[in-house]
């Protein structure tokens, strides 16, 4: 059947121009209304070749013969590659020595592989490329917080520098202060030894006058004379003063000093297409959910759980306690927070690391083998939920101090890869305050979160566009508002989020259609929510502390 016509698109007649179709002439290429046949095939040409229109140009349109000008060409001589006619065939004019094919089955083969090439291109090629492009996007997206942190390094390095080279004035100047009470040391020495010499000269002028005006004699004759010691003047000190050389500031050897910087470098990396398996493996939902088992945690209030394998979960509360359970509700483990407030969320990476984020440090910290360490330090705001990607990334949800808002950051380790706040049209995407909002990566990559307040899913892809918001279906048992509160994804893409309102969960397509409910299983206050890789849904309790293990798919 030709796409071009489908269920949606009404065909007119071709020659009356307002009657719907029925057929088509598949050597005229016309539509036509029953009425409009008779006057199509009254005219002399008898190659007409009417057809009902769904099934338009079915009838083989064949090539003409060169030899023989009224036969069409129904065979190919494979040695050759031409097109051939009967009278060809039979005839001398072609050596019947060749192998020879009927074009009809080249035209079948041909017609499956071009089918064959458009779903590859459809399914799998053109999908490889929006991956590029999103990646692309998503890498120019990042540009300004990169080349930001570029220049703050650089600030960095600015103050520290200025700090040294301070210091280095400083210890300068002091070195300055020292000299010159050393120079004032050696010339007031100096000034009171002439101070003394001047003093014994005045009492020997008092001497001198004394004996000048006495005619003692032997006082007279005693005199000895000091002038000839006297005459003796003291060395001269000559001092000389200290002075600053400044050294000749040469650009480059400055700019060594400061650091080095790696020019961009650009590299084309050869992608390898790899066709992707179709998942044929499609799991339907069942018609009544059920729990298979429920682990007391021992929290008053508990608030998240996290897969570590098929076999352990981590749960958090509003204490400071982070606990490992295995699936029959045994305690593994506990770690305490740093800060010893209660985490806001946790996660596990690629690694099988536990990460939780601190609100009172405003620290994401990552526990390895009883190892903690922070990976990521925020200033003005506070990380609240989390979520590793399947490409190993951890996307976070944050919030201002002025609690006016909210975003999404992806990091790699501790580098911001990509900022998600506004959409096209630079309004927010989520509401501006702190409250709780999970966050989930979909199979399909796209980004989900659950907005309390807002009372909405808000779906972007991997470059942050807006694909969609989910605000609940209508429902005449669902009588309080959507608030969203936990979220998670499955194997099948589907999302699955807690309406905290009226104690239920919510699945939807990767599009966002609701599919139905899980309000069977006598849920009380749910919250955080995840699954394992077998599509086990584990599911908080706010005020019992328990988490529900519910089997949901066939």
């Amino acid at each position: 059947m030709d796409p071009d016509y489908s269920a949606q698109d009404v065909a007119r007649c071709d020659l009356c121009k307002t009657a719907i179709a029925q057929s088509y002439c598949d050597f005229c290429h016309v539509n036509l209304c029953k009425p409009c046949i008779g006057d199509h095939i009254s005219d002399e040409y008898d190659k007409h070749k009417i057809v009902p229109i769904h099934q338009r140009k079915s009838t083989l349109i064949y090539p003409k013969c060169q030899t023989h000008q009224n036969e069409d060409c129904k065979y190919q001589c494979k040695e050759c590659n031409i097109s051939i006619c009967f009278d060809c065939l039979a005839s001398k004019h072609h050596n019947k020595e060749h192998e020879f094919v009927k074009l009809e089955e080249v035209y079948n083969t041909k017609k499956e592989q071009i089918q064959s090439d458009t779903d590859e291109l459809e399914n799998q090629i053109l999908p490889a490329y929006e991956e590029i492009a999103n990646e692309l996007e998503m890498q120019i997206a990042s540009l300004d917080e990169e080349y930001k942190k570029l220049t703050t390094e650089m600030s960095k390095q600015r103050e520290e520098i200025h700090r040294e080279v301070d210091n280095a004035m400083e210890q300068m100047e002091k070195e300055i202060g020292e000299i010159k009470l050393k120079h004032h040391s050696i010339l007031q020495k100096h000034l009171d030894e002439i101070k003394q010499l001047q003093s014994l000269m005045q009492q020997t002028l008092l001497v001198l006058n004394e004996i000048e005006e006495s005619n003692e004699v032997s006082k007279t004759i005693q005199f000895s004379s000091k002038n000839e010691e006297f005459s003796k003047l003291p060395p001269k000190v000559v001092a000389s003063m200290p002075k600053f050389i400044p050294k000749q500031i040469e650009r480059e050897e400055l700019r060594s000093l400061i650091g080095k910087l790696i020019p961009l470098s650009t590299t084309l990396e050869e992608r390898v297409f790899t066709a992707k398996k179709p998942n044929t493996s499609v799991r339907e939902l069942l018609a009544e959910p059920e729990v298979l088992n429920t682990i007391k945690t021992g929290y008053e209030r508990l608030r998240s759980v996290t897969c570590l394998n098929e076999e352990q979960i981590w749960t958090s509360g509003q204490t400071a306690d982070i606990k490992c359970f295995n699936i029959q509700g045994v305690l593994q483990k506990t770690i305490q927070t740093n800060s010893g407030s209660a985490p806001n969320d946790i996660a596990v990476d690629r690694d099988g690391a536990l990460l939780y984020a601190d609100w009172k440090t405003r620290t994401v910290y990552k526990v390895r083998i009883d190892q903690t360490e922070e990976i990521i330090m925020l200033q003005g705001w506070t990380p609240k939920n989390l979520c590793v990607t399947s490409s190993g990334d951890l996307l976070v949800t944050m919030y201002s101090d002025d609690k006016t808002q909210s975003k999404v950051v992806r990091y790699s380790g501790s580098t911001v890869k990509q900022t998600i706040q506004f959409d096209d049209e630079g309004q927010p995407l989520y509401s501006w305050n702190n409250y709780t909002k999970y966050i989930s990566e979909n199979r399909n990559l796209d980004i989900c979160v659950a907005d309390y307040t807002a009372g909405a899913v808000v779906v972007v892809n991997q470059a942050g566009k807006l694909r969609f918001r989910y605000t609940g279906p209508p429902s005449p048992t669902k009588t309080k508002p959507f608030k969203p509160y936990g979220i998670t994804t499955d194997s099948q893409s589907r999302i699955l989020t807690v309406d905290w309102n009226n104690n239920c969960i919510h699945i939807l397509d990767t599009d966002g259609q609701f599919l139905r409910y899980i309000d069977n299983c006598d849920l009380v206050d749910p919250v955080g929510l995840c699954v394992d890789s077998y599509d086990s849904l584990f599911l908080c309790e706010y005020e019992k502390g328990s988490v529900k293990k519910i089997r949901y798919l066939k």
